[in-house]
């Protein structure tokens, strides 16, 4: 069959009444008689083929029967808008088929998600997994736009790090020719190194955690963005982490509204977007959380527990700010009327969802970091290059980051955070 240039089902409305040609899969069919149904996906979105006795030759509606759920196909047909629905369908005048799928695994049962994790290379073809790397593009797509509209400039950071950027106890040791050295937990510390020459900088890449978490929201390996910005207070910071979520959050709104449908999401919180964020301190967390049934304690960390908590009782993202230095990485700067307390904040996601983005004022005094360094029982030799930033020319700077499958959850608004990335890492899954 000769083809003329192929559209994509998403422009099928474009060409109502006329001929065309597509390739697409067929992810389920029905049929009756002389006629069948065939549910098209082919990327862009979604459609049904309309293919009957009446409209084909004998031997090739003979051939028709012989599709499966997962047959590639490349059909020619009339574009029909659906009679009671916005929706736009085909009725096959020709096809030919790329490849008769085998029985496909995934069938229309419900399955458990072990199962559905071990085929997880065929099951990211469900319309709800489509949907939710649709939502996952568009938001790293808007965090792009964003960063590019207000003067950041992306430094890549290495993924291969000889020191620990947070916790040493959450690093994945890898051998490297005669020395070892760490998957990396953040690429914080490096692009702080190009502020110097851009001012604004961000990085957005995969690190690793070796938590042995086994909650909803943890993943051994996820990626994340970083930003860091020379010239600026918490205040500022907190400003630029605002308008950074509004501007993703409200772009998923504007060009996901299908998939959002199609994850029957409840949008009404996400709406909320446009209003001022919350702003409370860690103290002020712990009293709220003591009021309603928590046993934290001033000088602790939110839990998870504590987050959901904390999170359902408000409509829109929390910034808790000034968490207990101990807790909190080397790096931070201690705040001017609490030398207790890390002029820091950690963003949270209402819902339920918790902690979404953590940032802080990083401490730009040499002697004073040098000190933290120690401190934390880390070596100053390790961060010599670190502390050397300290040297010369030295300024008020400070930075955030995001993990982007706690976002994509939370905006989705998923049970577990393995759905949000392609191929999710925990410490029991990494295959396939």
């Amino acid at each position: 069959m000769n083809f003329m240039a192929k559209i994509k089902i998403k422009n099928l409305k474009d060409h109502l009444g006329e001929v065309v040609e597509l390739d697409a899969w067929i992810y389920n069919l029905r049929s009756s008689g002389k006629i069948s149904f065939w549910q098209l996906r082919d990327g862009s979105g979604f459609t049904q083929a309309i293919v009957s006795a009446d409209d084909l030759s004998e031997e090739k509606f003979a051939l028709s029967t012989k599709a499966t759920m997962e047959t590639s196909v490349s059909i020619k047909g009339k574009v029909n808008k659906h009679p009671k629905k916005e929706e736009y369908e085909i009725s096959v005048e020709d096809f030919s088929f790329y490849q008769i799928s085998e029985e496909y695994p995934i069938a229309k049962k419900e399955h458990g998600i072990d199962f559905l994790m071990d085929n997880r290379h065929l099951w990211l073809r469900s319309k709800r997994q489509w949907a939710i790397q649709k939502i996952r593009n568009t938001i790293i797509n808007a965090c792009y736009d964003f960063m590019r509209d207000n003067d950041f400039t992306k430094i890549d950071a290495p993924i291969l790090t000889p020191n620990a950027g947070e916790n040493t106890t959450d690093l994945f040791e890898v051998k490297y020719f005669d020395n070892k050295v760490y998957l990396s937990q953040t690429g914080q510390l490096y692009i702080e190194a190009a502020i110097f020459a851009h001012g604004r900088v961000f990085d957005f890449g995969p690190t690793f955690r070796a938590e042995k978490s086994k909650t909803r929201r943890h993943l051994t390996e996820f990626w994340m963005m970083d930003a860091e910005m020379a010239f600026t207070n918490l205040a500022d910071n907190l400003e630029i982490q605002e308008k950074l979520l509004r501007s993703m959050v409200s772009a998923v709104l504007e060009k996901n509204k299908t998939e959002l449908e199609l994850l029957e999401r409840d949008t009404k919180i996400l709406e909320n977007i446009t209003k001022p964020f919350y702003k409370i301190t860690h103290k002020e967390a712990v009293r709220i959380l003591r009021e309603n049934g928590s046993d934290i304690t001033e000088n602790e960390d939110l839990g998870g527990d504590d987050e959901t908590i904390l999170t359902k009782l408000y409509d829109n993202p929390i910034f808790i700010t000034n968490y207990p230095a101990a807790i909190k990485a080397f790096y931070m700067k201690r705040n001017s009327e609490d030398s207790t307390r890390a002029e820091c904040a950690d963003l949270l996601a209402p819902e339920g969802y918790g902690e979404i983005i953590g940032g802080s004022q990083r401490e730009e005094n040499y002697d004073t970091l040098k000190k933290r360094i120690i401190e934390f029982g880390l070596k100053p030799e390790d961060y010599d290059w670190y502390l050397d930033l300290r040297k010369y020319g030295s300024v008020p700077h400070g930075g955030f980051g995001f993990g982007l499958e706690r976002i994509v959850t939370w905006i989705c608004g998923l049970q577990h955070i393995r759905e949000s990335i392609p191929f999710a890492r925990t410490i029991y899954r990494i295959k396939p």
